[in-house]
């Protein structure tokens, strides 16, 4: 595996993890309650704009995966689009790039 790859790799998993724990404090401090961290996203002007960032962020990774396994035929990489959705583009992209990096057979 290439260096590029490891970093990737190591990206990924720092996507994956860092927010994750911010996530899990929340919940923690407010309740486990999805609708309550939703409504947290709109709380001010701050927090919508990188809402919105981050949502057109990861509609335009999707388009771009969906693309390029199309032309690519990488089934793997559509791994990348529930880890955006479910994790966040800090994890999707990353491991998008990882699964984009290898050789195709």
């Amino acid at each position: 595996m290439t260096p590029l790859r490891w970093l990737w790799a190591a990206l990924a998993v720092w996507g994956a993890v860092h927010p994750m724990a911010w996530f899990i404090a929340w919940f923690r401090t407010e309740g486990w309650s999805l609708g309550g961290m939703i409504d947290a996203w709109y709380v001010n002007a701050a927090t919508t704009g990188l809402t919105w960032d981050l949502t057109i962020a990861a509609i335009t990774l999707t388009l771009w995966v969906l693309v390029e396994v199309a032309v690519r035929r990488n089934w793997e990489a559509l791994l990348a689009i529930p880890a955006t959705f479910c994790i966040g583009v800090s994890c999707g992209l990353p491991l998008y790039l990882f699964l984009r990096a290898r050789p195709v057979r």
